[in-house]
């Protein structure tokens, strides 16, 4: 969801000028190895796409059990992504789990940051990847709300990072979105929408910085209005979820909310719509400012969350999430490099 966010930086002016195009060390489509800072649900996600994609990973995280778990969480999303097919040359035994940033990323054509969501941590951490990599490669933040204007303030090279915000988990969701900060130079932006194209990712370019990007402001909304409802005893998690499984979502998997509201309208398309629905947006059925977080409110959403779950355990929510949303790839022809007839056997 999104991080809070802080206010501008100081010392950075709005006229501050984009970085100078810097040559990168190769082109998107000749990158053979991939560096991984931060191994967490994330992090560790990216790693097992890289890997799935054919790359050579070197992964870093300071916590003392990250080995362990980046191994336990590739080895959970290994079977999904041998049903999503697996690249030529792809496999785990490519992963170097090393111990230090530095070396991480000494000989890295691409870095992936995926710290918590902490600015001063990114701040910091980005200042050290840019002093650290080899120069001209991308650097991108799987950050899921900071601009990048907000974390590039300590950086040398501030002008070859990017935000890469990915979903989770990455290694099935495909869309990545892709951002500039106030000094990222253009050809970064341009440089890493290419690379995630060609490591199997759905981009969005943005024109433009949006605090907490696209996709994560509309989920928030709908998070904001689900904990209103648990709040106000209108809604049981149970039913919030399956108010989404089995209804719009369903749409939403093969067309989003604007293509479907334009269904609405029939033959008169959007404008129809528009005109018959439009009044109703002034109804007060939205609150879209979040709830106080309470030790009620969080209680009732953690108990409905174990009631939903019916006794299956995080593995086995996990295992069932990859198939439904592999099923979901395959009825829509979208399993990435693979025909519609092909996905559909």
């Amino acid at each position: 969801m999104n991080a809070a966010q802080p206010a501008r930086p100081t010392g950075l002016s709005s006229a501050a000028q984009p970085g100078p195009a810097t040559p990168a060390p190769c082109a998107p489509e000749d990158v053979r190895r991939v560096a991984c800072v931060g191994a967490g649900v994330i992090g560790g996600g990216w790693v097992a796409h890289f890997l799935a994609r054919g790359y050579d990973v070197s992964a870093w995280d300071p916590a003392p059990d990250a080995e362990e778990k980046l191994r336990r969480l590739v080895d959970a999303a290994w079977p999904a992504l041998e049903q999503l097919g697996l690249a030529e040359g792809a496999s785990q035994d490519r992963l170097t789990v090393v111990p230090t940033l530095e070396e991480a990323v000494s000989e890295a054509q691409f870095v992936q940051e995926s710290a918590p969501e902490k600015l001063e941590l990114k701040r910091d951490l980005l200042a050290r990847l840019d002093a650290a990599a080899p120069a001209g490669v991308v650097i991108a933040s799987s950050t899921s709300g900071y601009p990048m204007t907000d974390m590039q303030t300590r950086a040398a090279g501030a002008g070859r990072l990017v935000v890469g915000h990915p979903f989770n988990p990455p290694y099935l969701i495909p869309l990545v979105e892709v951002a500039g900060g106030e000094l990222t130079a253009p050809s970064a932006v341009g440089w890493a929408s290419r690379f995630y194209e060609v490591a199997g990712k759905s981009v969005i370019t943005m024109k433009r910085e949006v605090p907490g990007f696209i996709a994560n402001r509309l989920q928030e909304a709908l998070w904001r209005e689900a904990l209103h409802m648990v709040a106000n005893g209108e809604a049981t998690v149970a039913e919030i979820d399956a108010s989404i499984t089995e209804g719009p979502g369903l749409r939403w998997a093969c067309m989003g909310p604007m293509l479907t509201f334009a269904l609405a309208g029939g033959e008169g398309g959007m404008a129809h719509m528009l005109d018959h629905f439009g009044p109703s947006l002034k109804a007060p059925w939205t609150r879209l400012e979040a709830p106080e977080l309470d030790l009620e409110l969080y209680d009732a959403v953690v108990r409905g969350c174990d009631e939903a779950a019916g006794g299956r355990s995080i593995a086995d929510l996990v295992a069932e999430r990859d198939r439904g949303v592999i099923n979901v790839l395959r009825a829509t022809g979208r399993l990435a490099g693979r025909s519609t007839e092909e996905a559909a056997k």
